[in-house]
């Protein structure tokens, strides 16, 4: 994968401001990619998009192909003609800085059967053919899915595991039946990807025209809870029942005595080998409909992955398994022709996942705030990174950089300190500078550092049931002294594409530093 000097900011469209309990592909999504592009910026990484379970993780999602309905624009259905001035009088009061899934889900569960109901009496000859269009040419997972979630949402929500065994086991007689007697379910289901990705496609092509390259997350394994696995049981290791035989973690290590249980269902690499790969390359191929750069959680997977007998309370007891390696990533790129992939070779890593990584010349991960638990030898320090490699001041995953450093041993804030030659209090921008500053060929941060915010706006805790994926952002975040601070590293350490510097010509790159008083 070709790739120039860039700079960007990791932040999930739920943490965008908006009125309606969460961030969405509304106005405000188009105002951040503005933002963006006029701070110098030419990349913009989410979390997974799919329409997330229990728990409201992003990595825990009912599809692999599917979109996240929740993120679908009151304001835009209204733009439309789908919801009215009156069906928006009565929205709630919600918490602007963070985000209560539930309260917002009854709440954007009424505006959407509304927007149905007013999309089947449409009019509308081009909205209608579009529709058509789109439910054609998606139907390869658009027809499970709409199946699965229609069938889910009669059975109160419930795990397929717990379905009626006719549905459970999808048998024909059944389904046709269900079919007949909800098609209004299953249509309403089909209704709201459509929307969904018409909005998603308008958010792409306008960052496009901004020079903003959009970096999507494809997480290895796929939820149990989903319309993957119930659909296709074959790709994965599932008992005649369509329970797990066997699930996904990792072992013990320094951070976990017992390890992590994640519970996903493991493929059956062999089957998916036979068969040419060819539900990875029709998922990675609809990512790329989506996104221009792919990140590709946990990929040591792709070498070996932790397998765990299913039933077992924790990761401990396992045994190590080879993923299915070069015949993967080959097959990948003979359907593609190039691999725009992001490996994120985070943890405890082995050589032959480098050795995986590097064949195919695949840029890893590199995250400033590890570093500073061991020596100037350690891989994450700066002066160490490879200009093939992704630099991040943190993830997801982590704390926000001033959380981390108000939490991390006077051992680490004294090497830092030395590091960065800086007294620590400015830490978050300390950092950004040092990632942006590095040969590395990308360099990103989370928004929650560019705002300089501490624990309470972390994103996610790995292992924590609940309280994750919450934060938003405020409306008033993207003042003009952040903009220019932003632009003025971006120039300095040339990360400012051409086509961003063409798009707003009336910017002086020179006399940034000049205007910059946020300092």
């Amino acid at each position: 994968m070709e790739m120039k000097r860039s700079s960007g900011i990791i932040l999930h469209p739920t943490s965008l401001p908006g009125p309606d309990g969460i961030g969405d592909l509304g106005p405000e999504t188009f105002r951040w990619i503005d933002f963006l592009s006029e701070s110098g910026c030419s990349l913009w990484q989410v979390l997974p998009l799919g329409p997330t379970g229990y728990g409201d993780s992003p990595y825990q999602c009912f599809s692999a192909f599917a979109g996240n309905p929740y993120l679908i624009s009151p304001t835009m259905l209204l733009d439309e003609g789908l919801l009215g001035f009156e069906h928006l009088s009565k929205r709630p009061v919600f918490d602007p800085e963070a985000v209560n899934f539930s309260e917002m889900m009854v709440w954007k569960n009424t505006l959407f059967e509304i927007a149905f109901k007013r999309f089947q009496k449409s009019r509308n000859k081009n909205l209608i053919s579009e529709y058509h269009k789109f439910i054609s040419s998606q139907s390869y997972w658009l027809d499970d899915f709409s199946l699965f979630m229609a069938i889910k949402k009669i059975e109160g929500g419930i795990a397929w595991k717990d379905w009626p065994p006719n549905l459970r086991m999808k048998e024909h007689t059944a389904i046709e039946v269900f079919l007949q007697e909800y098609k209004t379910s299953v249509e309403y289901q089909r209704f709201l990807q459509f929307i969904f990705f018409r909005q998603w496609n308008s958010v792409k092509s306008y960052a496009k025209s901004k020079g903003v390259i959009l970096i999507g997350d494809i997480p290895i394994f796929i939820a149990y809870d989903s319309a993957d696995a119930w659909s296709h049981p074959d790709l994965f290791y599932l008992n005649a029942k369509g329970l797990p035989r066997v699930v996904a973690g990792v072992p013990p290590d320094y951070f976990s005595p017992t390890g992590q249980l994640w519970g996903n269902p493991l493929y059956r690499w062999e089957y998916h080998k036979k068969n040419g790969y060819e539900w990875w390359i029709q998922r990675i191929k609809n990512a790329l409909e989506q996104f221009d750069i792919l990140r590709l959680d946990h990929f040591r997977g792709f070498a070996g992955y932790w397998e765990i007998p299913a039933g077992n309370p924790t990761a401990e007891v396992g045994r190590w398994v080879k993923g299915p390696g070069d015949s993967f990533f080959r097959a990948v790129l003979s359907a593609l022709g190039s691999l725009p992939i992001i490996a994120e070779d985070l943890g405890e890593i082995t050589p032959d996942v480098f050795a995986l990584r590097d064949k195919f010349v695949i840029p890893g991960m590199k995250v400033f705030q590890f570093a500073f638990a061991s020596d100037p030898d350690d891989p994450f320090l700066p002066h160490n990174y490879s200009t093939n490699c992704v630099a991040y001041t943190g993830t997801h995953d982590n704390d926000t950089s001033l959380g981390w450093y108000e939490t991390a041993t006077e051992s680490e804030r004294d090497f830092i300190r030395r590091y960065l030659a800086r007294p620590g209090t400015d830490i978050s921008w300390d950092m950004i500078r040092a990632v942006w500053s590095s040969v590395a060929i990308m360099a990103l941060a989370p928004m929650q550092d560019l705002l300089c915010l501490g624990q309470k706006a972390r994103m996610n805790i790995p292992g924590k049931l609940g309280g994750n994926w919450t934060w938003r952002m405020k409306a008033d975040s993207f003042t003009e002294p952040l903009r220019l601070r932003l632009f003025e590293i971006n120039f300095l350490y040339n990360r400012v594409s051409h086509q961003i510097i063409n798009n707003h010509k009336s910017i002086n790159p020179h006399s940034i530093g000049k205007q910059d008083k946020s300092r």
